[in-house]
């Protein structure tokens, strides 16, 4: 039954790794349709998506990549298909969080006055790189990294960890917009912090 539900807990968040990342690229699609349209609509609900969701399934998709890739054979730094999506995916978050989302906020205000060329092209951009990352994931090209260990072993982590990785993205966003209006990454930061310290500790432990 443990091995079931450890199953079942791991099935899970790959679901919602997959879920997370197609709604984040869906949504940088419809930024795409929503600024062609034009303003003034389309440049606030353009907004208010970036906003009240798509801000959030990133923050979301990342979250559950790093606990994947925590939680699993495939570890932070033994393959190149998953360092390339680690850099794809932060390059985003920090590009999206720190300078498209203050510029949509910006062309949303100044309405037919702006130009929402670069916008554009920066949403089917961020769109295209998602649409690469899910290549990388099924094909799993190139080899081991210089820094995977040959006597690695699969960690067997406890069942109910899957389980809270599950959990922490949808706290986040129910929690964090019942109390702020928006939902905000937190737990899932901290998390992400800490968690590989207790990796490392694990590791140690289950090879010593």
């Amino acid at each position: 039954m443990a091995r079931r539900s450890g199953q079942w807990g791991r099935q899970t968040l790959v679901w919602l790794h997959a879920v997370t990342s197609i709604g984040w690229m869906s949504l940088a699609l419809c930024l795409c349709v929503l600024l062609l349209a034009g303003p003034p609509s389309g440049y606030e609900a353009a907004r208010i998506l970036d906003k009240q969701l798509l801000a959030h399934l990133g923050t979301s998709s990342a979250f559950t990549g790093l606990m994947l890739s925590a939680l699993t054979a495939w570890g932070y730094l033994r393959y190149w298909w998953v360092l390339a999506k680690f850099a794809v995916t932060l390059t985003q978050l920090y590009v999206g969080i720190a300078i498209l989302s203050p510029r949509l906020d910006a062309l949303a205000d100044a309405g037919a006055a702006a130009d929402a060329g670069p916008m554009i092209a920066a949403s089917a951009l961020m769109a295209s790189a998602i649409a690469g990352q899910a290549w990388l994931s099924v094909a799993k090209p190139w080899r081991h990294t210089p820094w995977a260990d040959p006597r690695w072993r699969t960690p067997h982590f406890p069942t109910w960890l899957y389980w809270a990785a599950v959990a922490v993205p949808v706290l986040d966003f129910v929690v964090w917009r019942a109390v702020f209006g928006a939902p905000a990454p937190l737990l899932s930061l901290i998390i992400v912090l800490v968690f590989p310290l207790y990796r490392r500790r694990h590791l140690r432990l289950a090879t010593a």
